[in-house]
This record gives C-alpha cells, structure tokens and sequence, in this order.
C-alpha cells in the first residue's frame, strides 16, 4: 500500500468541511439548468479556471456566486450527498458539517429548506454509507452581529437538527468579540460552539473566540504559532485545531505545501486534524489533505494520530469516540 493509498483509506472524521464549499462545478451547471439560474460562465472549464486565488476574500467572492444555484430542498440534498458518497470513498466515518444560512435567506431561499434538505441527506448517509454526522450552523462574520441573532432566532425552532453554531467568512477587521452576545445565547439554548479563528486573523482572534465565545474547537487556527503564550494555551487545554492544508495553500496563507505550519504544530504538541474546507474550490477533498501532509514528511504513525485526534477533537460520544479510534488501530495493524 502506497502512502496516498494509506491515506485515502485511513479511517477519519471530518470537522472543517463547508458544504457549500463541495459544490463542484458539474454540480453547478446541473443545478443552473434545473433553476433557471444564469451563470456567468460558459462551461465547466471556465468555472475551474476562475480557481486561482489571491487569499480569502477573492474565494469567497466566487463561493457566494456558485451558492446562488441552490434553491430548493432537492438542491442541498443533492449537494451533501455528492459529499457524503466522496467522503465514504476517502475513509471518512463521522462528519461535522458547516452550513451557511445567511447565505441563502438573503437571497429568498426559506431557513428549512436548506436545514431539510440537508438533514435527509445526512439521514441517508448514515443508513447507506455508515457515516454519522451532525450540522453546524456558521453565522457571516462579514455582516453583523444583529443579523446573525436574527439567524439564531430562526434555528431555535429547530434545535434537536443543529448541533452548534460557528463564525466564518471574511475573518480580518470582523474579531470575535463583536458575535459575543449572540455565541451567548446559542449557548444558553445548548447550541455547541466553534468558530473560524487564526487563519489570515491575528493569534488576538483565537484568544477572542476563546474568552468571548466560548469556543470549544477552533477553525483554522495555524496562525497561534505566533503567540507562545497561546500556543501553551492551546496545548494544555487540548482545544482541538481543524487544520486544512490545500485551503492554505490555495488561500496563500501559505506560499507551498512545503511551508506549511503542520509540523510545528504536531511538534508543540497541538490538539491538530486534518480536514478540507471548501474542496471543490481548492481542489482537495480530505484523503487529498491526508497525502499532501504525507507529502512534507509526515510519517504513517503520525498521519494515523492525526486521524484519532479527528474523532477526539469531535462532538461524538466517549464511546463512540473509542469506538472509531480502534477502527484507526485496526486499520493501521492491517497494513
């Protein structure tokens, strides 16, 4: 067995995965058609190679444009369950998947049938495929704190389908400190918290979705390195890091895969997964992840902890994190 092999097949979970962020540009043409949606390309080679990009903003410029095809129920299961077959394919076992309401209620598309057609999606993964999984509703921090409480109003309803609330989008000039109230309330309604942190933000982000929010599990967070006092933080309180290394390569977070920060992670004892973001955009769905790390150096031994540390750094239970832990070990132990 080959090392992209290994790591296609090393069983993991997912937890940085924006589902928006799966829709490959096959997809899109489909979803145009059956909508009536014009797009501002001509075919599917041309979306591709609108794929280059300067750094996050130039991503999510394209990423809201592409959203603009899913309107219907039938559209966003469809969406997740393209995800779901290639995640199956990857070893994934458990996913924690972002999706963005505000992205689609500004454009008319009703909160439920976002939230249903994903939840019959994820249904079926775990009936057909065998893949838990929870959703995770991430406010825009590039709009403000008022509309991200009105979002939470319309998830109260349906808090049995949402596992808890995060931060994402447009991360510089956009600190943590300004959703506090809103993280608040989502907590007191038992919503879990996550939040985008320390990717082109500074270490004072992480701190802020730490002290303010009430972050269990940071986003991104490569840029803590910066801070030893963070670092020291980070390390003896095990908080989780979801890091996605060909989204910081794409993002220019990073200048090569070579440079990238993974290694100084795992070497000051960091709570690191590996996971992949926004994949159809940055061409790298998880196991693509898990090869690009083999790629700079990172041993069987150390890509198998990673994975581990994937169902640790999860939202699943003791036992059914042991559980899935001990298929990593059975995994390992057959090749």
């Amino acid at each position: 067995m080959d090392d992209t092999t290994f790591a296609h097949g090393l069983p993991k979970a997912e937890l940085h995965l924006h589902i928006e962020g799966t829709l490959e540009p096959e997809l899109m043409f489909t979803l145009a058609t059956r909508n009536g949606v014009n797009l501002p390309f001509a075919t599917v080679d041309d979306v591709r190679a609108a794929y280059e990009f300067t750094d996050l903003q130039s991503f999510l410029d394209i990423y809201y444009q592409g959203a603009a095809v899913l309107i219907t129920e039938q559209d966003f299961y469809d969406l997740a369950s393209e995800y779901y077959t290639r995640a199956a394919d990857a070893g994934v076992r458990h996913v924690e998947m972002f999706f963005d309401p505000q992205t689609h209620t500004e454009r008319g598309v009703a909160f439920e049938t976002v939230l249903d057609g994903l939840t019959r999606a994820g249904a079926d993964a775990q009936e057909q495929l065998g893949i838990s999984n929870g959703l995770i509703m991430c406010f825009l921090r590039h709009l403000d704190a008022a509309a991200a409480m009105a979002t939470l109003e319309q998830a109260l309803p349906h808090r049995d389908r949402i596992l808890g609330v995060g931060l994402d989008s447009s991360e510089v000039g956009n600190p943590p400190e300004l959703f506090a109230d809103v993280y608040a309330r989502a907590r007191d309604a038992g919503f879990l918290a996550v939040a985008h942190a320390g990717e082109e933000g500074p270490p004072a982000y992480i701190w802020g979705a730490l002290d303010a929010l009430g972050a269990q599990r940071i986003e991104h967070g490569v840029r803590c390195l910066e801070d030893p006092a963070l670092v020291a933080r980070l390390a003896a309180e095990r908080i989780p890091l979801t890091v996605c290394p060909i989204s910081n390569v794409r993002l220019r977070v990073v200048d090569t895969m070579a440079d990238h920060m993974l290694p100084a992670m795992l070497e000051a004892g960091l709570m690191v997964s590996i996971n992949s973001d926004d994949p159809a955009y940055f061409g790298g769905y998880i196991g693509d992840n898990y090869a690009a790390a083999a790629g700079i150096g990172l041993s069987r031994h150390t890509l198998a902890e990673i994975a581990r540390n994937s169902f640790r750094s999860s939202f699943l239970t003791d036992d059914e994190k042991n559980r899935l832990i001990a298929e990593v070990d059975a995994f390992v132990a057959g090749t």
